[in-house]
């Protein structure tokens, strides 16, 4: 449980007479963070005084652990901005369902309207930290940590599919094995190159419908624009993608989609499986 900037640790009988560094350890900090906790005041404490790392701990005792070190001043807090919904939230992580149109991290002309600004309205004295991130015109789940070790997972770990509607109709699974790189002159833009990197992509159609197809995908390796850059290259673009060779007509943003996530809880051990439903402009475009 947390108190503040405080996280209160229980020395489980299991765990009678280790000493305060490994029970830390073992409940997931960093030895990084841990190296950090000693240096500042009050870091870490037993019964109302300073604990080093060396002293040994007892079942029934309590350590006082500053959660938080830093703080993030530079996310301004929009009390205008419209909620985003909570698909998972505990004390040390929580995974939102972000709308499309909406950035996660701040940038040139969007300072006020970002996923970094919704979570700072909610956490105020808490750095934003985003684990996966989200095209700005892709919707679904994000996962963002609210304490160092809530961010203590690698992107490896964890587990997503999208959703995604294409032009034309894919009848048939497969996989494009297509590495991928920054097109020369472009900031933005990728392309399908000898040169790039290793790029896997897992593609399933689910229906197709007036030209178009619903495909569930998962990645095997995660490349900026990866499942935009292969549809494009095997014919079938984004609806919605004019990036990358699709049409606005029937939708005004690239119609992807991250409608699960599993993952193993950074804290806890425990497997988490959380699942977004089909927006509403992708589903118009599918029923």
């Amino acid at each position: 449980m947390t108190n503040g900037s405080l996280e209160i640790i229980k020395i489980l009988p299991c765990e009678n007479g280790r000493t305060a560094e490994e029970i830390l350890r073992k409940r997931g900090f960093s030895r990084r963070l841990i190296v950090r906790l000693k240096r500042i005041e009050n870091g870490i404490t037993r019964n109302g005084r300073l604990c080093r790392t060396i002293d040994r701990v007892f079942s029934g005792e309590e350590l006082l652990v500053r959660s938080d070190t830093e703080k993030d001043g530079s996310v301004k807090v929009s009390p205008s901005l419209s909620t985003v919904n909570i698909a998972y939230e505990d004390e040390h992580i929580i995974i939102y369902d972000k709308p499309p149109f909406m950035p996660v991290h701040q940038s040139r002309g969007h300072y006020t309207d970002t996923l970094a600004n919704v979570f700072a309205a909610k956490y105020p004295d808490r750095p934003f930290r985003a684990v996966n991130r989200l095209d700005r015109n892709t919707s679904g789940l994000c996962l963002c940590a609210k304490t160092r070790r809530g961010a203590n997972i690698p992107t490896e770990k964890i587990d997503k599919v999208y959703y995604a509607v294409c032009e034309g109709e894919l009848l048939s699974p497969l996989t494009v094995d297509a590495p991928i790189e920054r097109e020369q002159d472009s900031l933005i833009k990728r392309i399908v190159s000898e040169n790039g990197k290793r790029a896997v992509t897992d593609i399933v159609p689910i229906s197709c419908r007036n030209g178009l197809t619903l495909l569930r995908i998962t990645l095997q390796t995660g490349r900026t624009h990866q499942i935009r850059v292969h549809l494009s290259h095997i014919g079938y673009p984004l609806a919605g993608d004019e990036l990358y060779g699709g049409h606005t007509d029937r939708i005004s943003r690239q119609a992807l989609h991250c409608g699960e996530m599993t993952l193993i809880h950074p804290v806890t051990g425990e497997r988490k499986n959380v699942s977004s439903p089909l927006p509403e402009d992708m589903k118009g475009l599918v029923q």
